[in-house]
């Protein structure tokens, strides 16, 4: 579960390019629209780079449990509502997050956690 959020998470965070391509919500597979229905109204607007990545979750979501498919699909809307300052603020959360030695990760996420609300940032609640 933990190896498949951060699958998730890192792909979604890895979206920043600034090209088209012909690649249209319509040509998607059954399979592939089912798995990135949260993103249906704004495919046509993604970047080449953010489809391809998006289409490589997709190869996943079969696979997952139903529970995680749920969880994809929660944090793929809630991506898709945030602002482009927004996403670049989470993916620089996500990179100086990975900086963390392995061993200290749950020891800073309990500290994220028991933060009070106005302490964090509003892109991470």
């Amino acid at each position: 579960m933990r190896q498949t959020l951060r699958f998730c998470l890192c792909t979604l965070l890895i979206c920043a390019s600034a090209s088209s391509w012909s690649e249209t919500w319509k040509t998607l597979t059954p399979q592939q629209q089912q798995a990135l229905a949260p993103l249906a109204q704004e495919w046509d607007h993604l970047t080449e780079l953010q489809m391809s990545s998006l289409i490589a979750v997709a190869k996943h979501y079969p696979h997952l449990s139903p529970e995680a498919q749920q969880r994809m699909h929660q944090r793929l809307v809630l991506w898709s509502k945030l602002t482009p300052e927004q996403r670049t603020a989470a993916r620089d959360k996500y990179r100086a997050f990975s900086q963390v030695p392995k061993d200290k990760r749950e020891e800073v996420k309990r500290m994220v956690k028991e933060a009070p609300k106005s302490a964090v940032p509003a892109t991470t609640r």
